[in-house]
């Protein structure tokens, strides 16, 4: 075999000597595209990369805790009470209760149980009402005022018509006996209500005066007058009235489509008459109105009407009705028979101690 001759060398690039360099050292020279460093290098970056996990390690509890001390407050959930939460009570009960209460209260005689009185004020026992108010009756009894202690806490005046139970012998009576033997008297209870709504008497009844008179508000109405025939709308409330009272015809011929407006049934009178009218924003009621003038659909007027009402056996009864009239098709229809009538304005103020 012909021996292949050796010719001399070329000489190295410097590129190549490196690379030549980097076998004899077992390590590639280039990595991923990156051409890597001497192996101090190498040596200092693992060196750092070491003692950068070890910080960070050691450092997570130190910044786990300080987090927690540093963050927002936690929101704890508030554990629910074995009390049940307090029920809102209108005012009608309480009033209704101290009706009841003082009614059992007047009636219980001494030397009775006291049970009745006891189902309203626990605890109240036989010598509590040992000498108690005996023998009387209650022909009516009627929460006139209830005022608000504080949150389920209220103090009921109740008005009770109370007379003897067994009316005094003497045959000749005067005046001032008479009206004494049955008399409006006035009583007040402290009523509270518990957790689930139950009422209790705190105390028993304290009797008070009577309550001052209120005074009369000023109506959101013009001067009252005689009804005018001219008014188309006086025809249509007579012709309502008479029938909503008295039962002379339907209902439905003088109210727009869908009312549910109703009757009195049986009729309690035998007729109705239309005394006076008064209307609001006017002192001449009907007058803007005459028989000739056209009635634009949807006009509104605002009536307060007084009734005169007779009865099958000939009295006569005096009845007011806040009435809404509203035109359509050229006619007046009652639109409704209004819970109220309109106040003035200024008048619609409460009366701070009929709270």
């Amino acid at each position: 075999m012909r021996r292949r001759g050796t010719g001399p060398v070329p000489e190295q690039t410097g590129a190549a000597r490196a690379h030549a360099q980097g076998e004899e050292a077992g390590l590639p020279a280039e990595a991923g595209g990156w051409e890597l460093g001497s192996l101090g290098a190498s040596a200092n970056v693992v060196t750092v990369l070491r003692r950068s996990a070890w910080v960070l390690l050691l450092a997570g509890p130190v910044l786990g805790a300080w987090a927690l001390l540093a963050g927002p407050e936690a929101v704890r959930a508030e554990v629910a009470s074995e009390r049940p939460a307090a029920v809102v009570v209108d005012s009608s009960g309480p009033g209704g209760f101290a009706e009841l209460f003082v009614t059992a209260y007047l009636e219980a005689g001494e030397g009775q149980t006291g049970d009745a009185v006891a189902a309203f004020m626990p605890g109240a026992g036989p010598a509590m009402l040992a000498g108690g108010g005996g023998g009387q009756v209650v022909e009516q009894a009627a929460a006139v005022r209830v005022r608000a202690v504080s949150a389920g806490y209220w103090a009921v005046t109740v008005a009770a018509r109370v007379r003897p139970a067994e009316p005094p012998a003497k045959p000749n009576r005067s005046e001032a006996e008479a009206e004494a033997t049955v008399g409006l008297r006035y009583f007040r209870v402290p009523v509270r209500s518990g957790a689930s709504g139950e009422l209790a008497a705190v105390a028993l009844p304290a009797e008070v005066g009577a309550l001052p008179a209120g005074q009369a508000p000023e109506l959101g109405y013009g001067k009252a007058a005689e009804p005018s025939t001219a008014d188309p709308g006086v025809r249509t409330i007579q012709g309502f009235f008479t029938s909503y009272l008295a039962g002379g015809g339907e209902v439905d011929r003088y109210m727009p489509p869908g009312s549910r407006l109703t009757p009195i049934t049986p009729a309690p009178y035998a007729s109705a008459r239309v005394e006076r009218v008064a209307e609001y924003g006017t002192n001449a009621p009907g007058a803007t109105f005459p028989e000739s003038a056209g009635i634009p659909d949807g006009t509104r007027r605002r009536l307060l009407v007084d009734v005169t009402a007779a009865e099958r056996g000939g009295a006569k009864r005096p009845l007011t009705y806040a009435v809404a009239l509203k035109s359509r098709d050229g006619r007046w229809e009652v639109e409704a028979v209004e819970a109220a009538p309109l106040l003035a304005a200024g008048s619609g103020a409460t009366d701070e101690r009929s709270k």
